[in-house]
């Protein structure tokens, strides 16, 4: 009997447009349920999908804080969120629920 290999799931690997990014993004902010650390690393997911040196690079950050900051083991700064969403060419918007 032949041996399953399998290899672990990284969904940087499947973002490869804005549009992709933008609708991960907006999946994960609605799953998030006030997780910040959650959306923190989703943003690492789609920073890592488009080169954490360019990305630290345009976010004004070193490369070593930006994945600690998107690691999801700790809730970056508001300011950090930020500037990792301008980075990443992607905008935050509000609206409002019924519910």
């Amino acid at each position: 009997m032949k041996k399953t290999t399998t290899t672990r799931y990284d969904v940087a690997e499947h973002l490869r447009t804005p549009k992709e990014m933008a609708a991960y993004l907006e999946a994960c902010l609605e799953e998030a349920n006030g997780d910040a650390a959650f959306i923190a690393k989703a943003l690492g997911d789609i920073a890592r999908a488009k080169g954490m040196t360019q990305v630290a690079r345009d976010a004004g950050l070193s490369r070593e804080s930006l994945y600690k900051a998107l690691s999801g083991e700790r809730s970056p700064g508001f300011d950090t969120i930020l500037k990792v969403v301008n980075a990443l060419g992607l905008k935050l918007h509000a609206e409002a629920f019924h519910g």
